[in-house]
Parts: C-alpha cells; structure tokens; sequence
C-alpha cells in the first residue's frame, strides 16, 4: 500500500447488549419509542444502576466449564463478542477468525465478597491484625481468583470460546482504554496492516466493590435516575451494565466475502487535556465537532462533576443535534466508547436520530442523519471521540 494513503473502514457486525435488551433490533426498538431508561435505584441504594438484560449465556458460551471460570463481565464481554462475530456473518469460520485481530477495553477483576467480608470482620476482632491477615489470605484466597482478575483474560476466554486467534491486544484505562482498542483496530485496518478485527469491552456495573470505589471519590449517582445534562451541576455517574464489539472490515476484505457493512468508520481520535487548566475540557470536545463537520453528536457522557458540564458547554455552542448514551444506558467506562459507535452505527444505518429524552436541554435536534460524532470524555481523565458516517 503506498505511504500516506489510508482506506476505509467498515463496521460489519455489531454485538451489543446493556439494560434496553440484545442485539441491534432490541436497542433501535427502545431508542426509536423512546422507552425511559430502565434503572434500580433500589438493590444497590443509594447508587443508580443500569442494570443488564437477562442473558443466556449458553447460547454463546455452550461450555459451562468455560462460563464457570469466567467473571461476570468477562461472561459479557464473550458473549458480545459471539453476537459480534454472528452480526458479521464469520462465526465457526475458522479461515477468517484465524486472520481476525483483536483489542479489547478492559476494567480489573472483580472481587470476591464474601471472602473480604470474612476477612474484614475477623480483623476487627483481632489483637495482631497483620498476622491474621497474612494468614487468611493465604488461606482463602483461591489460586483461579487472582488468574481470574488478569485483564487479558476476556480475549483469552473469546479465543477459547470463538476461536479467535489473530494477533490480540488489551488495553486498561477506563475510558481512555475503551477509545483506544477502537483506534488501535480501525489504524491497522485503515493502514492496511490487518483486513478484520473485533474491537470493543465490556463492564459490569452490578458489582459492590467497583460502587464502592467510585462512591468514595463522589462520583456516583444517588437516589433516583436524573439525566446526565438536567442542570448546571452534573448528577453523577449512572453506572451501567454493558457489552460492545464491533467487526471492524477493509472494504475490499468485507467485498471479497460478500458481506454488507453497517456503516463506515471514518476516524477516531484519542487526546488528554489538561484538566487542572480551565476550558480545557470543552476546547478538546470543541476540536472534534471541528473535525467532524455538519453531524449529529451522540455524547458519552459520563454523568461525573466536573467533566460533563464542560462537555455540555462545548456542544450546546456547537448547535449540533444531541444524545447522550448515559441516558439510555448508563457509563460502562471501558466499554461506553465501543457501545456509543454501535448505537452511531445503528442510528445512521437506520437514517434518523432518535428521539430526545425529556428532562435534557442539551439533547436538541431531530430529523435525518448520515454523520454521527461520537465524544468520549473520561469521568477523570482521557478525551477521545469517533466519526461514523451511513455508506451511500
């Protein structure tokens, strides 16, 4: 391929499940009503949750060996993968799963509950804490808990259970990991390095230790569900269960093998302000509606303080039509990025915007649409954004 010359890219298969159901048809179906979010304000109280739609994970993960030794957002991640590779049309095709490159957005393992409360209770009883601690854990701590918390083992597990075996990379940083398994795969193909990848993550957001954690630095959302543009001050963080993979294809790859892509993915843009200077935040979101052009925004707002409002500036001076995924879905951290270029995908595949959600004065516009600008801005840290346009 000649130096400086860049293909397109295809997106040509779409796996995609969260709290609004399965599969493409499920999503357009709710968005396109708009269906209110579905949420629980109550088993985790006084954090809001999204939480997932029941899966049947046999369907994608036929071993139950296999879904044993996974965790639950590694459970997810698979089988979005495997709704991925049947969107595509290459699952069980080992030709082409053996050529598929693959990056994953990836989060830390999950705990386990029972054991940290056991262990946490015995050492408020205790007279020599240190000891004891030492000793539980290494009594109860089983070998596969801490196997189980390394990040690339939801690539491992989609290898094992789908046969993927190109090249694989995982990637961890919140947000920012999540946009950059997306612009790792789509750079690779556009380069002309790799012809097919599967892109994307997954996050379980029904987890006490990962609440906890963002509790503690007052990110989350309380009480009941409000959206995540509804005043001056943002309401927090609505945490949400998802999975999101995208069949990334070359053109002349997709062609050869006779399938139909969904839409194109026409750039993707990883950056990192420097959020102790003021406007630095809305300058970056500022600077992808710039590149983007005439096209609707579908913001991946996180909902956190500080972030949002400054996303929320830039785009109601962009005057551009609106939605944010956090409104229908909930933050998924590392797998929002992947999940909001799917609903891009659908949306444009689809030819309409969906409808506003009552109570958000960003979320303005309504009407056709061929472009949408996907932005990604890190509850703490990390800026990215993604451009997907209808193929003609």
């Amino acid at each position: 391929m000649p130096e400086g010359t860049k293909r397109d890219v295809w997106i040509t298969g779409i796996g995609l499940v969260s709290s609004l159901g399965e599969g493409l048809d499920a999503h357009w179906e709710a968005l396109s009503a708009g269906q209110a979010p579905v949420t629980d304000a109550e088993r985790f109280a006084p954090y809001v949750v999204h939480p997932l739609v029941k899966l049947t994970y046999d369907s994608q993960i036929p071993k139950k060996g296999d879904q044993r030794q996974m965790e639950t957002w590694q459970r997810i991640g698979t089988y979005t993968a495997g709704l991925a590779l049947d969107s595509a049309g290459i699952s069980k095709n080992a030709d082409i799963l053996g050529r598929t490159d693959m990056v994953v957005g990836a989060g830390g393992g999950e705990r386990d509950h029972q054991v940290d409360t056991a262990i946490l209770n015995d050492l408020i009883a205790s007279n020599d804490a240190g000891r004891q601690l030492n000793e539980r854990l290494l009594s109860d701590l089983r070998p596969t808990l801490s196997l189980a918390q390394l990040s690339n083992l939801l690539a491992g597990n989609i290898s094992i259970v789908h046969g993927v075996t190109g090249s694989s990379r995982t990637f961890m940083g919140e947000e920012s990991s999540g946009v950059d398994a997306v612009r790792v795969g789509y750079s690779r193909i556009a380069a002309g390095q790799s012809e097919i990848g599967l892109v994307g993550g997954a996050y379980n957001a029904e987890r006490e230790d990962m609440l906890l954690l963002y509790a503690l630095n007052d990110f989350c959302m309380t009480g009941s569900f409000r959206p995540v543009f509804s005043g001056p001050d943002a309401p927090g963080i609505p945490s949400g269960s998802m999975g999101a993979f995208l069949v990334l294809e070359s053109p002349e790859h997709a062609t050869a093998r006779g399938a139909t892509p969904i839409a194109k993915l026409s750039g993707v843009w990883s950056e990192r302000a420097k959020r102790d200077e003021e406007g630095s935040v809305a300058a970056k979101v500022a600077g992808f509606v710039k590149k983007a052009g005439n096209a609707a925004v579908l913001s991946g707002a996180t909902g956190a303080r500080g972030a949002t409002e400054a996303e929320a500036k830039a785009l109601k001076a962009s005057g551009l039509p609106v939605r944010a995924v956090a409104n229908r879905i909930g933050h998924g951290f590392e797998a929002q990025f992947p999940a909001a270029l799917a609903l891009a995908a659908l949306t444009v595949s689809r030819g309409s915007l969906f409808p506003a959600l009552a109570g958000d004065p960003i979320e303005t516009g309504t009407g056709p649409v061929e472009r949408v600008l996907v932005t990604g801005v890190g509850h703490w840290r990390g800026e990215g954004a993604g451009l997907v346009e209808k193929i003609s």
